[in-house]
C-alpha cells in the first residue's frame, strides 16, 4: 500500500511540473500575441551608428535593421516612436512601447522600467569593451525570450 501511495504522488508531481512548465514564459499583458500579425511599437532614441534619426524618415542604423528583420519574423509592422531615453523608458514602463532601442549598454540605468535583453554584441571601446543591450516591458517574458533567441540567430549568422 505504501509503495502504491508513493507511485501515485510521483505521478502528481511530475504532472505539476510538466504542466507548469508548458505556461513558462508568459507575456501578463500579451505582448507577443498582440504584436504577431499587428505592430511592434519601438521607441528610438539617437545613438550613432546604432540608431541615426533623420528628419520625417524611418529610423537607421544597426538596430532598426535588426527590429526590422525581428518584426518580418513576427509578421508585424514596425511603428517608430522617437524620444529621450527617459521619455521612451517611461513610455515603455506604462506599456506605451514594446521595445526601446538606442544603443544601451548592459549597466544602462533604465532597468528600473524595462527588462534588458542578454548582451547581444561586444564591442571594443577605449575604455574597455561594451555589451548591448535592448529594453522591453518588465514582466512580458515570451516577448522577451523571443527577442533574445532571435538577437541569438543574428549574432552567430
Amino acid at each position: 500500500m505504501r509503495r502504491a501511495w508513493g507511485a501515485g504522488v510521483a505521478v502528481v508531481v511530475t504532472a505539476v511540473l510538466l504542466t507548469g512548465c508548458a505556461t513558462v514564459p508568459t507575456d501578463p499583458d500579451g505582448t507577443l500575441e498582440r504584436v504577431q500579425g499587428g505592430v511592434l511599437r519601438v521607441g528610438v532614441t539617437e545613438n550613432a551608428p546604432w540608431v541615426e534619426l533623420s528628419d520625417g524618415g524611418d529610423p537607421s542604423g544597426t538596430e532598426p535593421a535588426l527590429i526590422l528583420e525581428f518584426a518580418e519574423r513576427l509578421d508585424a509592422e514596425v511603428e517608430w516612436t522617437p524620444g529621450s531615453e527617459a521619455t521612451l523608458a517611461e513610455a515603455l514602463e506604462a506599456g506605451e512601447l514594446d521595445l526601446v532601442i538606442g544603443g544601451f549598454v548592459e549597466d544602462t540605468p533604465w532597468t528600473e522600467f524595462g527588462a534588458s535583453t542578454r548582451p547581444y554584441v561586444e564591442t571594443g571601446t577605449a575604455e574597455g569593451n561594451d555589451k548591448h543591450v535592448m529594453l522591453a516591458p518588465l514582466g512580458e517574458n515570451a516577448f522577451l525570450v523571443e527577442l533574445e533567441s532571435f538577437l541569438d540567430e543574428e549574432a552567430v549568422s
